[in-house]
């Protein structure tokens, strides 16, 4: 008889209806998410327009076309435009070392690689501060030579680099991984250069992840808040991202400049949201072309 039920119970668990296929309980879920995405998405998205519209279109213009709000639109873009490039190469460089060779300390460089997740921004802030600052170990030496590091764009840059370190090669290596290096060895073997191997090959393969990554950097790149207050000095007209701005523009009760400024950031973040579904699609799409 034991044996009996032994067999029968495999067979009664596949009968068993699963969860998705009971309609409360996927009606349930649903619910349950599209209000924690209007509770933490569209609520706040709907308070910042309203709070940034509250004086009228004018003073709207007025707070988005300021000087300091250009300087600080421009002095973001150009830390994006230093940062991601450079976070670009050193992600594909560690990616293709991580996936493609065992060396001693390829551990450690994965580690190192997710660093700056687990370290604090402040943290990563205060320590180019400890090296890079006027009584830091080399920053006497960069300021007697007249390129100041801390309070000045190479800090600025400095931190961003570093929180943004992790996004472009994070995303290559499970890919690169996965894919395998037999259509790179293929070519090699046919007597194509590295480079040719790596513009035919290798490129066309991780674009899709690659852009991935590179948008994700550059939203993070441009919202950094944390690591970016701590070296900037809060230099109006000088040293200030639109982040920064935004939290000077509010602690000085100028609290419709604030979310007037604060709408470009948020169109930032729907503009990446819309890209980044865009390349998650596509990115599918050529998964399940190579698959089948």
């Amino acid at each position: 008889m034991s044996t009996t039920q032994n067999i029968l119970r495999p067979a009664q668990r596949t009968d068993m209806a699963p969860a998705e296929s009971i309609p409360w309980v996927r009606y349930a879920l649903s619910t349950l998410a599209l209000l924690i995405i209007a509770l933490f998405l569209i609520l706040p998205l709907v308070a910042v327009l309203f709070e940034a519209f509250r004086e009228g279109v004018g003073a709207y213009v007025d707070a988005i076309t300021d000087p300091y709000t250009g300087h600080a639109i421009l002095l973001t873009l150009i830390t994006a435009l230093i940062c991601v490039p450079l976070n670009t190469l050193f992600g594909i460089a560690a990616a293709w070392c991580i996936a493609r060779f065992q060396f001693p300390g390829r551990s450690l460089l994965t580690t190192l690689i997710d660093l700056p997740f687990s370290v604090s921004p402040v943290i990563a802030g205060l320590v180019f501060i400890l090296i890079f600052g006027s009584q830091g170990w080399f920053g006497g030496w960069f300021a007697g030579h007249g390129f100041p590091i801390i309070f000045a764009l190479p800090g600025i840059v400095l931190a961003t680099m570093f929180v943004t370190l992790p996004f472009v090669a994070r995303e290559l290596i499970p890919l690169m991984q996965e894919q395998g290096a037999e259509q790179e060895e293929a070519s090699i073997m046919l007597g194509a250069s590295a480079w040719r191997m790596f513009w035919t090959i290798t490129l066309p393969r991780i674009k899709w992840g690659l852009l991935y990554g590179i948008i994700l950097c550059n939203a993070r790149a441009m919202g950094e808040f944390g690591a970016v207050s701590v070296v900037s000095g809060h230099i109006r007209g000088a040293t200030n991202t639109l982040p920064l701005h935004v939290e000077i523009l509010y602690n000085e009760y100028q609290f419709s400049a604030a979310f007037a400024v604060a709408t470009l950031l948020a169109g930032l973040a729907i503009v990446t949201l819309i890209i980044k579904s865009i390349v998650e699609w596509r990115q599918q799409r050529q998964w399940e072309n190579a698959s089948s």
